[in-house]
């Protein structure tokens, strides 16, 4: 049975970058994935993500954010690759608004964060809205907060550039490579995969959506898969306004809808789309049992309810869609917190819909974790215990 000082169990956003900082400290790395990431079955793809640095969902998030976007940076230098685009963000909320995005007081939450930590922004009333982006069909009683460093990053190929990283400094990676379970001990660790069984010092559990099946059943308990759909709509018209050099990301807070709906500038030129998705969270499903298909009413409901009121210049003709899953907690926190059984098991989900802009981040605050036993960041507002009864 072969030994590492640590295995990386689950290989997508928070999994790659605990792998490449800890090969990058010439620790000796090993991991595992079910299947050969980047890949579209899990969370951590769909071309591009959100990047902000006010977090709404917590003040605690926005130091790991500021940190991200610059190791975003220098993962672009070490790799020649881009990564990061920081063409902006608006947050469209008011105090109609039905659908509520991720906690309540989201708005107001990301103009504290924003105030507090210095980051550069404008709140912009409805008709400051319409004349600097007139694709945005606001209410009169709507407000933006623009955040100028906000943007983009593109998770497949940050995936792929942080495992590829890993492995020029040492890291050994096993692709297509099912973990069946892991047992602790005092001494070790021991994970046993269709293929083999390895034993480990310390182990990170970053397996997304197949979480769950990795816990006990109580320790299961607070997480919900849920699937999301992503849709990429033809733009009608001039397609300058939804380029990313015109058109921010964006999050808007509707009213009189009960979903949040959110998006992306158009990336891939003519005919390639704008990014649109809502934030579903009725039933929860499973990896293995999750629809991957989009069905063509999905496609006209979303157009006709979420689309063509509030985004103008934009088709009804879907030229993608894709599905995702969400790993969702009660209060839509992160857990990154020691087994509760093991002190060499630690438990990695920083998902709920806004994990990936962290994710550079938090692989470092990782591989601190197990090579120093401790890490910058206070990851205390993370602990699964707050859960437990």
């Amino acid at each position: 049975m072969r030994r590492f000082p640590t295995i990386v169990l689950g290989l997508g956003a928070m999994g790659s970058a605990a792998l490449y900082h800890l090969a990058r400290r010439g620790h000796k790395v090993f991991g595992i994935d079910r299947l050969s990431p980047p890949h579209t079955y899990g969370s951590t793809h769909g071309d591009t993500r959100v990047t902000r640095l006010a977090i709404g969902e917590g003040e605690h998030y926005t130091p790991i954010a500021l940190r991200s976007h610059e190791l975003w940076r220098e993962l672009e230098r070490a790799s020649g690759r881009s990564l990061l685009t920081t063409n902006g963000g608006l947050i469209i909320s008011s105090s109609a608004r039905v659908a509520h995005c991720h906690v309540d007081g989201f708005f107001a939450n990301t103009l504290a964060a924003a105030e507090r930590y210095g980051i550069a922004h404008e709140v912009l009333d409805a008709a400051e809205i319409r004349r600097r982006f007139p694709q945005f069909s606001v209410a009169d009683d709507e407000q933006g907060y623009l955040e100028r460093d906000a943007g983009f990053v593109r998770p497949e190929e940050c995936v792929r550039t942080l495992l590829a990283l890993a492995e020029a400094h040492g890291a050994e990676i096993h692709r297509n490579e099912e973990v069946l379970g892991f047992d602790a001990s005092d001494r070790e660790v021991i994970v046993t995969t269709g293929r083999d069984r390895y034993a480990a010092d310390n182990l990170i559990v970053a397996a997304g959506p197949w979480l769950p099946s990795l816990l006990t059943e109580r320790l299961a308990r607070p997480f919900a898969i849920y699937r999301q759909v992503l849709f990429w709509f033809d733009i009608d018209g001039p397609i300058a306004p939804w380029l990313p050099e015109r058109s921010p990301i964006f999050i808007w807070e509707l009213q009189g809808k009960k979903q949040v709906i959110y998006g992306l500038p158009a990336i891939d030129g003519e005919r390639g789309g704008v990014k649109v998705a809502t934030e579903s969270f009725s039933g929860t499903t499973t990896p293995d049992t999750a629809s991957r298909e989009v069905v063509e009413e999905e496609k006209r409901s979303m157009y006709e309810d979420y689309v063509a009121p509030f985004l103008s210049g934009v088709s009804r003709r879907c030229v993608k869609a894709l599905t995702c899953l969400y790993t969702v907690t009660p209060d839509f926190g992160f857990v990154i917190d020691m087994h509760p059984d093991s002190a060499r098991v630690m438990i990695v989900s920083p998902c709920s819909g806004h994990g990936f802009k962290h994710s550079p981040a938090i692989g470092e605050a990782l591989s601190e974790w197990v090579i120093e036993g401790r890490s910058r960041f206070d990851l205390a507002p993370f602990a699964l215990k707050r859960f437990m009864s």
